[in-house]
């Protein structure tokens, strides 16, 4: 047992030194990322509630007024709220989107620019450490490792942390804080205290993490649920030419009104409406079902582009368990399942991981200098008793 435990001791080491800078990264920027949908929806306040008014806009007027003020623009999704003080979205892709009002068609703004820049930068750090183009996938190669890393260093840790004897004299310092420490023994406190109440947090984090990385982790909840793994998409070969203008679909009020008569006629209350765009044979609609209690409870319904008649009709219960597990690993992970005392027990959890880091780092150094030094000792005896010999001859 004690050759065991020593192995597993240096295997948490050396996992902590080799992903430890990337390990704390990607802590940091999940804290910042815990609050980003509250935090943006408050700043955005006043772009997204418009005062009600009688009659709203159809669909084609509100995206032909958006391409009115931005030529250039290629809208990606519109989604609409069941809120008559709710603006309309319009995503534009990587340009951002905008907030429309349903009654007037006026641009209400285009989002909090300052705060989505700050979180598109937290949220590349995290996901592929700011490589962008071909470095992007390096980057999302290098996070993923250190993430299964993140999740070896939380387990090893647990059985590492376990005490000799199972006493409160044991426990009480790698439970609970210590006061008056300094050093290592402050360091040692920390690490194990927080390694304690966090690790738990950091398991799930990182194994939502490593579904979503990771095609064999997704595909492994398909085979422990016992549904058919899903054939990859062919991926799309780059465009050589720039992507023509974008034109506003024909039929999207007629899909639109379509859409949200169909959720009205199987007796659910929606919460949002969003299409994603362009399309041209079929219209894939994504509906909140408004289920406070089941935050990912979204259906999915798919039209016909020309005739608007439903191809697929898709709720969220009627899903395969595969697909409902990945959707609660997805939210999950960003602790949004269990609202804000989801979210605050992630952030925790991740400024937890980062100080688990910096002290874990500390201990190592001090390991690291206590043996050069011992080394440096030996080294100087040897040379002294060689020295006093000669000096006897």
């Amino acid at each position: 047992m004690k050759i065991l435990k020593k192995s597993i001791f240096w295997l948490h080491l050396v996992l902590g030194v080799v992903g430890g800078i990337v390990i704390f990264i990607m802590c940091v920027t999940g804290a910042a990322l815990s609050f980003e949908k509250d935090i943006l929806a408050n700043l955005e306040h006043s772009q997204r509630h418009v005062p009600e008014g009688e009659s709203r806009l159809q669909p084609s007027v509100i995206l032909a007024n958006v391409l009115e003020k931005k030529p250039a623009a290629r809208p990606a999704t519109y989604t609409s709220q069941n809120d008559p003080t709710a603006a309309v979205n319009v995503g534009l892709g990587r340009e951002g989107s905008v907030f429309v009002d349903p009654y007037t068609g006026k641009i209400t703004g285009e989002g909090n620019k300052s705060a989505r820049a700050f979180f598109g930068t937290m949220t590349d750090l995290h996901r592929w450490l700011m490589m962008s183009g071909d470095g992007r996938p390096v980057g999302k190669a290098i996070t993923g490792a250190c993430n299964l890393m993140f999740l070896g260093l939380a387990i090893t840790g647990l059985y590492v942390w376990f005490p000799r004897q199972l006493t409160w004299q044991h426990l009480r310092p790698r439970i609970w804080f210590r006061s008056g420490v300094t050093g290592k023994p402050r360091d040692f406190n920390w690490h194990t205290t927080i390694g304690f109440w966090s690790s738990l947090v950091l398991v799930v984090l990182t194994i939502t993490a490593a579904v979503i990385s990771y095609q064999w982790a997704g595909n492994l909840i398909y085979t422990l649920t016992g549904d058919d793994v899903p054939k990859p998409n062919p991926t799309a070969p780059a465009p050589q030419t720039p992507p023509p203008p974008f034109v506003v679909p024909e039929n999207i009020d007629y899909l639109w009104a379509k859409a949200t008569s169909h959720t009205v006629a199987q007796g659910d209350i929606w919460k949002s409406i969003s299409v994603r765009m362009p399309f041209t044979k079929e219209a894939t609609f994504t509906i909140d079902e408004a289920k406070d209690w089941n935050i990912f409870g979204r259906a999915t319904l798919t039209l016909d582009a020309a005739s608007t008649e439903v191809v697929k009709w898709e709720p969220y219960a009627d899903k395969i368990a595969a697909s409902q597990v990945r959707s609660w690993m997805r939210f999950t992970h960003t602790g949004e399942s269990f609202g804000l005392i989801g979210q605050f027990i992630g952030f925790v959890a991740c400024i937890g991981g980062a100080v688990l880091v910096y002290s874990g780092f500390a201990l190592a150094f001090r390991r690291l200098a206590n043996f050069v030094r011992k080394r440096r000792t030996v080294r100087q005896q040897i040379n002294a008793e060689s020295t006093l010999q000669t000096l006897e001859v």
